[in-house]
């Protein structure tokens, strides 16, 4: 059903005794699961020996007990699940990412998108790199071996590397001996620390914390690394403070589970403040407001609220079926879509409708949807986008690199509203984007204003580092 997808979730684990943490880190991935659903990975660290497994898929199609257990105890771990915005082969790309170097090895696993990945990779291929991926996860890894081939320890290298690396990076590395979180110096990705125990767990989001029952700490800072060395934490600050923060405001709108707090805000919250901003902006009469699950609820609820309309359950989801985008054509994908997505027609049938969701990227599901409340008995709908219009594309782990497909660049807004069959329609504005966290300052909302917080790349189309191989016969 998504028209978006974010790139990737992180996960890392330090245990001051030798047990069982793929287990804790596969649970943490359960967690992060929708952040990325195309690959995921975990590797362990057991005394300095890496034991990876990693494949394409969920992570329950990937991980069973049997593969938990051969990968081992260790202290250390990471994982990763994964949806490319660079990188077409699933299985290929698949983090994390382990590099054999001659100071020791290193396991790498990214959230976000590099800006400057051509021109770093470039560059390296010419001083003799060979890459293996198409993801700029790669470059970044090089970069970093660079810097510690001169340098004294992990740590000084990625400070000395992030000096090379301009856009989203969100990374938990693992060396032979310490575990590392990073965050860029804009903190376009969240982060986040916490302890179960005596273990110290770094995790994209705070839900993954939940899933393993441990104790959030506090967010990761943009621009710092945070080491974990012999049970013990530490912090550089060098980047910390460098460049305004940016924190991606899609990650509160979209992204990130309900039940997560990015920034010390709390997700749910932030979306039902879209929706009351909805209902201030574009109000309606109607009989019910419901929402498109998931994402889409908090802020239907939201409109309810401020608008007094009564809030209603409008649609049933199945949780078992296969994802859409998997199905060979566009028939099978919209009877999946029915499965997967059905209403309820005692909640809608006769009743003039606020339809709450998320976004209208490319508004194909959006009109499906409001079709399907037609058939449902909905007398009116009112299709309300708890997002402003996406205009421009992202560059910083939004699969969006072009303005082709978006919906509105491509009809006006009384075109919008016949295409998707709709009585009315309502954005949210972009300055109340910016207001849905008590902390109004810091937001990236380049997709919607084209205000870019860093220079775009020159080069965008994620297959940029694609090499085709044509074979012939003589």
């Amino acid at each position: 059903m998504r028209e978006l997808h974010e790139e990737c979730g992180v996960f890392g684990i330090y245990s001051p005794v030798r047990r069982n943490v793929a287990a804790d880190c596969l649970y943490g991935l359960y967690a992060l699961q929708h952040r990325g659903q195309e690959s995921c990975g975990i590797v362990v660290n057991d005394n300095g020996l890496l034991r990876c497994h990693k494949d394409a898929g969920l992570a329950n199609e990937i991980f069973d007990d049997q593969t938990i257990a051969s990968l081992g105890e260790g202290k250390m771990a990471v994982g990763h699940v994964r949806y490319g915005t660079t990188g077409i082969d699933p299985r290929q790309n698949a983090q994390p990412l382990i590099v054999n170097h001659v100071k020791g090895l290193m396991a790498l696993a990214h959230n976000g998108s590099l800006t400057n990945a051509y021109e770093l990779r470039t560059e390296l291929e010419l001083s003799g790199s060979i890459f293996h991926t198409s993801s700029d996860t790669e470059v970044i890894s090089y970069a970093i071996i660079r810097e510690r081939l001169k340098s004294s320890s992990i740590e000084e290298a990625v400070s000395r590397a992030m000096n090379r690396l301009e856009g989203a990076y969100s990374l938990v590395i693992m060396s032979s001996t310490k575990l590392m979180a990073v965050r860029d110096p804009r903190g376009f990705r969240p982060l986040c620390i916490g302890k179960l125990g005596d273990s110290i767990i770094f995790a994209s989001e705070s839900c993954a914390l939940d899933a393993i029952g441990a104790t959030f700490i506090r967010d990761v800072e943009p621009g710092e690394i945070v080491i974990v060395e012999k049970g013990e934490m530490r912090s550089d600050r060098t980047h910390v403070g460098k460049l305004p923060k940016t924190t991606c405001v899609f990650e509160y709108i979209y992204f990130a589970r309900p039940d997560s707090v990015i920034d010390q805000s709390s997700v749910h919250l932030a979306r039902q403040r879209a929706g009351s901003f909805l209902a201030l902006e574009h109000p309606v009469q109607a009989d019910v407001v419901i929402g498109v699950p998931d994402s889409g609820l908090d802020a239907a609820m939201g409109y309810s609220r401020q608008s007094g309309i009564p809030y209603g359950m409008g649609f049933i989801k199945s949780k078992y079926i296969a994802r859409t985008f998997i199905q060979p054509t566009q028939a099978d994908r919209e009877r999946r879509v029915r499965i997967k997505l059905n209403p309820i027609s005692a909640v809608v049938k006769g009743k003039r409708v606020v339809l709450v969701d998320d976004s209208i990227v490319r508004g194909t599901t959006s009109a499906r949807i409001v079709k399907m409340l037609r058939e449902a008995g909905a007398t009116e709908v009112h299709l309300r986008s708890s997002a402003p219009m996406f205009l421009h594309p992202c560059y910083f782990g939004v699969d969006i690199d072009s303005r082709d497909k978006l919906f509105a660049c491509n009809h006006t807004f009384e075109e919008m509203v016949k295409i998707l069959n709709v009585d009315s329609l309502g954005f949210l504005s972009p300055e109340n984007a910016k207001k849905l966290t008590d902390n109004t300052t810091g937001f990236c909302t380049a997709c919607f204003d084209g205000q870019y917080p860093c220079e775009p790349p020159k080069i965008a189309d994620r297959t940029k580092f694609e090499r085709g191989v044509e074979e012939h016969q003589s």
